[in-house]
């Protein structure tokens, strides 16, 4: 039986959501209907799950989502992660920070005198916000829900369902298997078995 761990991006990305409905009742209806009788089993790390409720309200879950969606945190303790992770995740805070160095001194000489280039503060202050805030977080697992996640698929052997390019890219290196949150509805509907038959519905 397949274990998919989903990352909080299911049901908050509108890309990924737009596959089971418009609205968010309709989303994890439509997604609920489907996993209860799909063929797998499906985990959410309680750090997400509390992130996922703050987004979106506790009113808009049920016992129907604990029952169907495990909630549990990875075994932290018992982890053997490969030591090559952790030095490429160093190197790569090391690169960004020094990236991000180097956005803040750009900024620092436009705000200047001598700057050159009459920009607003304001809108430079949003601009190097923005830039910053780019090269420091895109692409790079920068919270405990995300590595709780990463984690959980590790331990579980499970498969990772999430629009978030970092957590793919981390969990590829760890050897972790992934699939395109796009296609989350389509694989669901391909693991529900018809009763007293062995092939999947078509």
């Amino acid at each position: 039986m397949k274990k998919f761990v989903l990352d909080t991006s299911v049901f908050t990305n509108p890309d990924i959501t737009q596959q089971f409905g418009e609205d968010d009742p309709t989303v994890f209806s439509n997604f609920l209907s489907l996993a209860t009788k799909a063929d797998a089993q499906f985990f959410m790390p309680s750090s997400a799950y509390q992130e996922l409720k703050i987004m979106k309200g506790a009113g808009f879950f049920s016992s129907d989502f604990e029952l169907t969606v495990h909630i549990r945190s990875p075994r932290k303790f018992n982890l053997l992660i490969p030591g090559f992770v952790l030095y490429d995740f160093i190197e790569e805070i090391r690169k960004r920070i020094d990236h991000g160095l180097r956005i803040a001194e750009e900024h620092l000489k436009l705000a200047g005198p001598n700057g050159g280039n009459p920009i607003p503060f304001d809108q430079l202050v949003n601009r190097l916000r923005n830039r910053y805030r780019e090269a420091l977080r895109q692409g790079i697992l920068d919270s405990r829900e995300d590595v709780d996640v990463i984690l959980l698929a590790y331990e579980l052997e499970g498969i990772l369902v999430t629009a978030d390019e970092g957590m793919k890219k981390w969990a590829d290196k760890m050897g972790i298997e992934i699939m395109n949150a796009k296609f989350l509805r389509d694989c669901l509907k391909n693991l529900i078995k018809p009763e007293g038959s062995g092939e999947p519905v078509s």
